[in-house]
């Protein structure tokens, strides 16, 4: 999150809320569930370290090796 800009989206599903967050600079989108009665915030809390999780483990991923296997 190198510009620190994150949409979230809320869509209602039932009893649920499915919570969208996307980081813009990358590009990533990560999705949380949770009660449709939650505080807006804790969703978009709980989306949010979600997203950062995912992006620390994309710029922690070892290099692809280009040798070949038998």
């Amino acid at each position: 999150m190198s510009d620190g800009e994150v949409l979230f989206e809320f869509t209602q599903v039932g009893q649920m809320m499915r919570v969208a967050a996307i980081d813009v600079a990358t590009d990533t989108e990560v999705i949380v569930i949770t009660p449709v009665n939650a505080h807006r915030g804790h969703m978009q809390r709980l989306a949010l370290a979600k997203l950062q999780r995912r992006l620390g483990e994309k710029s922690s991923e070892p290099a692809l090796s280009t040798s070949k296997y038998a």
